[in-house]
């Protein structure tokens, strides 16, 4: 399927957003040109194992590739590797790189990702600080963590508590410091939190919270952090893990919408005719809960991705998929469907003690998210009912030998019972 173009279909990018909009474009029928612009050298890798295979012991210098070389190859997908976008002229509908040539577009997709927050304190330029983003950032952090090494890390997201996990199981002495007062707060649970904390600390990771960092220290090379209540933390190694800023400063400049992310609809779509965006650089509103939210995962950088496909070749897009995220630390699986928001109501399935239960997100009665841990029982048909809308039983979704899908009163959220039960078939 071509429209009567000569200009190629242009993604900048080359993330799992832009190889996937690269790759669902030519799959779909588009037999024009597809360029696949990257910034860096090399082929497209996957991203989650950097925070977990790649920093194990013993784990090599390699991580799996999304495509390889000859997939490109095989279907004209062309690539140019190593040069940065400098600018997009909207109105000549063209992209200048950064050697000064220019390239037209028929359609441009923004698949620019996103960066690790910096540390803003005195001394985060010392050697020794790192942070995780790009394989030669796990390859940094994986030279650091040699048994004996003192390691701190900032932070206490999913990023954080894989590294700390990795560091321990290298023989490191290991010490998250977090502002807030539990792992994870930001995504998950009191219930949950406790657990891996608990998992953590029996692996030997101490744990300090309330901890605001306010300065590193060394001569040369970091020595230590030092929090705002003047505690001092020796640190050969230095992990920041205190999230990630959308690459939206190319947009921005060409007068895409922006805010705190590219501004996209429901087909990914900027503000822009022609233009469009996927992946971490982008801000969206939840077909869900109608929130606006940023969501940095895999699932949802495929999942915009087949919608912007569907809109540019004019095929059926697929119904919204709720979206979905996991972590692996000391070998113990979490993994959530939906957002939890602070205000849910919080239900426990299961013992945590046993290393095995759910913990279960109402929103007026109705599920919002699940977490799972160690088993993926109540995974699935919460994929099902949180889109579904149903009304559950509190009682009987807190009892783990009724099953979740069995916990639903019967009444429904939407007004098209049709739609209801296509949700759950």
């Amino acid at each position: 399927m071509t429209e009567k173009t000569t200009d190629p279909m242009v993604i900048v990018g080359s993330g799992h957003a832009g190889v996937a909009v690269a790759a669902g474009l030519r799959a779909g029928g588009w037999d024009g040109r597809i360029v696949l612009i990257d910034a860096q050298h090399g082929m497209p890798y996957e991203r989650p194992p950097l925070s977990k295979e790649l920093l194990t012991p013993g784990a090599g210098y390699k991580t799996p590739l999304l495509r390889k070389e000859d997939y490109y190859q095989a279907r004209g997908i062309e690539r140019i590797t190593g040069q940065a976008v400098e600018s997009i002229d909207p109105d000549a509908g063209s992209v200048v790189l950064a050697d000064g040539s220019r390239l037209p577009f028929h359609r441009l997709v923004l698949a620019t990702g996103s960066r690790a927050r910096e540390l803003p304190v005195p001394g985060a330029q010392l050697d020794g600080v790192l942070a995780l983003r790009t394989y030669q950032d796990g390859l940094a952090i994986q030279r650091a963590l040699v048994p004996g090494a003192k390691v701190v890390i900032i932070g206490a997201g999913f990023i954080g508590m894989e590294a700390a996990a990795a560091a321990v199981k290298n023989g490191c002495s290991v010490t998250v410091l977090e502002f807030q007062d539990r792992v994870m707060k930001r995504v998950t649970s009191a219930p949950v939190s406790a657990f891996f904390e608990g998992l953590h600390r029996d692996r030997g990771v101490n744990l300090e919270f309330g901890a605001a960092v306010t300065e590193l220290q060394g001569e040369g090379r970091v020595e230590r952090v030092v929090t705002s209540d003047g505690r001092h933390f020796e640190a050969d190694v230095v992990v920041a893990g205190i999230g990630v800023l959308p690459n939206q400063e190319l947009a921005e400049a060409a007068g895409v919408a922006c805010r705190d992310g590219v501004l996209v609809d429901e087909h990914c779509r900027t503000n822009i005719p022609g233009i469009y965006a996927a992946g971490d650089v982008t801000r969206f509103t939840s077909p869900f809960s109608g929130a606006s939210q940023r969501l940095e995962s895999i699932q949802n950088a495929n999942a915009q991705a087949e919608a912007l496909v569907s809109d540019i070749l004019g095929s059926q897009p697929r119904t919204a998929e709720v979206p979905w995220f996991w972590t692996v630390q000391h070998g113990v699986r979490l993994q959530t469907a939906g957002v939890m928001h602070p205000d849910d109501e919080v239900i426990v399935r299961g013992d945590p003690a046993t290393g095995k239960f759910s913990v279960v997100y109402l929103r007026e009665g109705r599920l919002a998210a699940v977490d799972t841990v160690g088993g993926l029982a109540d995974f699935r048909p919460a994929k099902k009912l949180i889109p579904a809308g149903r009304l559950l039983d509190p009682a009987l979704v807190a009892d783990p030998a009724v099953k979740l899908e069995d916990t639903a009163t019967g009444e429904h959220s939407c007004s098209d019972a049709r739609q209801t039960a296509a949700a759950l078939a």
